[in-house]
């Protein structure tokens, strides 16, 4: 049981250290947090698909993929997370940490992808709002919506109490 349980601290020790890895690779050698990048859709845009979200990160804790959805995110949605929305959901800290990252693919009926929407939370963007930097994007990553985008705010805004998460608690 001993080795069992050094072996699961070893891969996520590797996990996490893999993960900061692959953003010091993007941004020039140097760990995310430790670098400033400037909040735009583009900005964005290309650190989820360097980081290649939907193969690499994981799903919301206890979701699959196609959970039943509400507009304005599609019929059907898959939400992902990076490496540290997950370890503060594990940890229960009720607040996700500056860089945190959410992604929505959002699709109809039909399981055809129809969006994909993002959080990104960025130390001092806006912070009446937490933070949070909001993004929605066609499917062919065009831009359709970001910064601090009024529909976003005003509806996770009655979600305030747990960082305006929606998918589910943060404590």
């Amino acid at each position: 049981m001993k080795k069992y349980f050094m072996a699961v601290i070893l891969v996520l020790s590797a996990g996490i250290v893999l993960q900061g890895f692959v953003f010091a690779g993007m941004m020039g050698g140097r760990s995310r947090a430790a670098i400033a990048i400037e909040p735009t859709g583009s900005n964005l845009w290309e650190l989820i698909i360097k980081a290649d979200y939907s193969e690499q990160w994981k799903k919301w804790p206890k979701t699959s993929s196609y959970e039943s959805g509400e507009e304005p995110h599609g019929v059907l949605s898959t939400t992902y997370i990076d490496i540290p929305v997950f370890m503060a959901i594990a940890r229960k800290e009720g607040v996700l940490p500056d860089n945190a990252i959410i992604i929505k693919e959002d699709y109809s009926a039909d399981k055809q992808l129809s969006a994909i929407t993002a959080m990104w939370k960025v130390r001092g963007f806006n912070p009446d709002g937490d933070d949070w930097f909001w993004a929605k994007y066609a499917p062919d990553g065009k831009i359709e919506a970001e910064g601090k985008v009024d529909t976003c705010i005003a509806c996770h805004g009655k979600n305030k109490s747990n960082d305006y998460i929606m998918t589910g608690p943060l404590k």
